[in-house]
């Protein structure tokens, strides 16, 4: 069955036209969609695939997901990935980003033994991208660490640096003829901090020592792997390599705060971007200083493992462009004496003896800690433009969570039409973004969220046995952006596209 895209009303009730009205995304911009395999595929026990850290951890530990759910079956792409590529067809999009699970393609967690139905999975879905023009946009490593190397230690053994870039290797010998687009790993701060800090999969409460180990660890894998790929495929596929990095902008809630807001990025961003992407390597100064001091108060040499001369030069420049996941802006103050710091991203950083807050101006959700101010992101943007020598950007996440709000998400498609906007503003600034991944594709896991909170632009009928996928008025919208290029778009009633 197939429905009108209503955009035209939509616009004129829930937008105004703006200065953008005329402006394009240019005609080598690429529109997609993202994803990660255990939020999306399920068949966890299918073939040889082995367990994953969330395979375990919420099969031990089922209360910890808001819902009691799991990844077991998810949006079972595994089996449906047909209707994922046709939905891709649906949107216009010509760029999808979407993981490989190390534990279905290496079951034993190293190369000595390759899955030929994981290695056949993948290869199907990248061939059936490509035949219908669609950029994939693989992501290495996001989050679903084997549990036989997370038995060895996970992030926290150095070995982890070596095993990686075997992984990496394999990954780039069977896909890299095709795939010219990489991410090394998804979201370090994600997977060390929440990993270490009890927000994720191994959920370990260790915020000084495994999280900080996990930091560097992280660092040196991505290098290695680029290292690799440098060495030989480069000059055989031409592919561009990242790391993504999620990276909420920050702003001082008084001008006093703004070195407090200094220090913040860098807690969440430039702890994987410093080593990576400026020019002298390394922590950032003067964050590494202040965590130190930190870790000496409490009777530690450092906070943040050392770099030697040499990993400072095998991890610097490890970039082909930058990938950054973005979704929300925080407000940055110091907190008053007495008053406790929050932790992790929700309400602070204790480290840093500061409060996160949100300007009560900007539209919030039914999730506490999201609301949206879209001009953050083409501010995050111009910093990062003037903060490195990057020559490319790609936004390779931008979403909005939502309690359930069916078909009609109008919140959404104003998110992504005023965020749209923004990045179409940068790029007229001069900035070249060339690339945004929408997050998601469909509602899926989410993490210790489960089901309860939404990001998808296709709802997904959990209780039916097809997984069932079905467009939202936001899939409907962002179709329209995808064909025209205009954030605006001025669509004829008998020029509509269809979306299924």
């Amino acid at each position: 069955m197939y429905f009108k895209c209503a955009v035209v009303l939509t616009i004129l009730i829930h937008g105004a036209w703006s200065a953008t009205e005329q402006l394009k995304f240019p005609e080598t911009f690429m529109f997609g969609a993202a994803s990660a395999a255990y939020q999306i595929e399920g068949a966890w026990n299918v073939s040889d695939k082995s367990l994953s850290i969330w395979d375990k951890l919420l099969h031990d530990r089922p209360e910890l997901v808001v819902d009691h759910t799991n990844g077991d079956v998810a949006c079972d792409s595994y089996h449906l990935w047909r209707r994922d590529i046709e939905m891709l067809q649906e949107l216009g999009l010509n760029m999808y980003r979407f993981s490989i699970s190390w534990p279905r393609l290496l079951p034993t967690g190293f190369s000595n033994y390759v899955s030929e139905d994981g290695k056949n999975y993948y290869n199907n879905l990248i061939d059936g991208l490509l035949e219908k023009g669609i950029q994939p946009l693989v992501t290495i490593y996001h989050f679903d660490l084997p549990q036989s190397l997370q038995d060895l230690g996970g992030w926290a053994n150095p070995l982890i640096t070596d095993w990686f870039a075997d992984y990496a290797n394999v990954v780039f010998s069977l896909y890299g003829d095709r795939v010219k687009y990489w991410v090394t790993i998804n979201e370090p701060m994600g997977l060390c901090d929440g990993g270490y800090g009890q927000f994720s999969a191994p959920y370990f409460n260790d915020t000084y020592v495994g999280q900080n180990l996990c930091n560097k660890n992280t660092m040196i894998a991505h290098a290695k792997a680029y290292r690799i790929y440098d060495e030989l495929y480069r000059d055989k596929y031409h592919g561009k390599l990242s790391l993504s990095t999620l990276f909420f902008w920050f702003k001082p809630v008084e001008p006093e705060d703004q070195e407090v807001t200094d220090l913040t990025i860098d807690l969440w961003a430039g702890r994987y971007t410093h080593p990576i992407f400026s020019k002298e390597g390394g922590w950032p100064r003067k964050l590494e200083q202040l965590l130190n001091e930190n870790a000496k108060k409490q009777g530690y040499h450092y906070r943040l493992p050392p770099f030697t001369p040499e990993e400072i030069e095998l991890v610097r420049g490890t970039y082909d462009y930058y990938a950054l996941n973005h979704y929300t802006t925080r407000l940055v103050r110091r907190a008053k004496p007495r008053e406790k710091a929050g932790s992790w991203f929700f309400d602070g950083s204790p480290e840093l003896n500061v409060i996160f807050d949100k300007d009560p101006r900007w539209r919030t959700t039914g999730i506490d800690w999201f609301a949206f101010y879209s001009e953050g992101l083409r501010e995050q943007l111009h910093w990062l433009n003037t903060t490195y020598d990057i020559k490319e950007i790609v936004i390779t996440e931008n979403g909005i969570p939502t309690l359930d709000d069916g078909l009609v998400d109008i919140l959404r498609l104003d998110y992504y039409k005023e965020y749209l906007e923004q990045i179409l503003l940068a790029i007229n600034d001069g900035i070249n973004v060339t690339g945004y991944a929408a997050w998601t594709l469909m509602d899926n896991f989410e993490w210790m969220s489960g089901y309860f909170s939404k990001f998808g632009l296709y709802a997904v009928d959990f209780t039916h046995p097809n997984r069932t996928r079905t467009p939202k008025e936001s899939a409907r919208y962002y179709s329209q952006v995808t064909r025209t290029r205009m954030v605006h778009p001025v669509v004829d009633e008998t020029e509509l596209n269809y979306v299924k």
